[in-house]
């Protein structure tokens, strides 16, 4: 009985982790993919952003992106029979900042604790995955 209980959690923790994977990709994927796209492109495939600034002909649009994940970690040592232990947890989130001269993106950047290690930039994908091909 544990051991159909080990072999369904981990099928379900593969297949969360395959679509974080996923979800990495597109977004490592969009920082190519979006350049050269217009002002209007990225109004219709990321909306309104939440905040902008212009210096000259250089407009950033800055964009928040995330489901609210938050992934904890607990380290435990133990001796003698007890055990003690700290739990960390973190919120993952992206911020992203779209960076377009004379209309035309240039530049899209991604900062915040957006993924895991094989997973960086996951959280940045719910904003731009309308914005490319997969």
């Amino acid at each position: 009985m544990a051991h159909r209980v080990l072999v369904v959690v981990s099928a379900i923790a593969f297949a969360v982790g395959g679509c974080a994977i996923q979800r990495a990709e597109v977004a490592h994927s969009a920082q190519s993919q979006m350049i050269g796209l217009s002002k209007e492109k990225i109004l219709v495939c990321m909306g309104v952003p939440a905040n902008k600034m212009t210096v000259g002909n250089t407009e950033v649009w800055a964009y928040q992106s995330g489901n609210g994940q938050t992934v904890g970690s607990v380290f435990a040592s133990g001796n003698s029979g007890f055990v003690s232990g700290v739990g960390v947890s973190t919120r993952r989130f992206c911020n992203i900042n779209v960076v377009m001269t004379n209309d035309i993106v240039t530049q899209v950047n991604y900062t915040g604790p957006t993924g895991g290690l094989l997973t960086t930039g996951e959280q940045c994908a719910y904003a731009v995955e309308h914005c490319v091909h997969q």
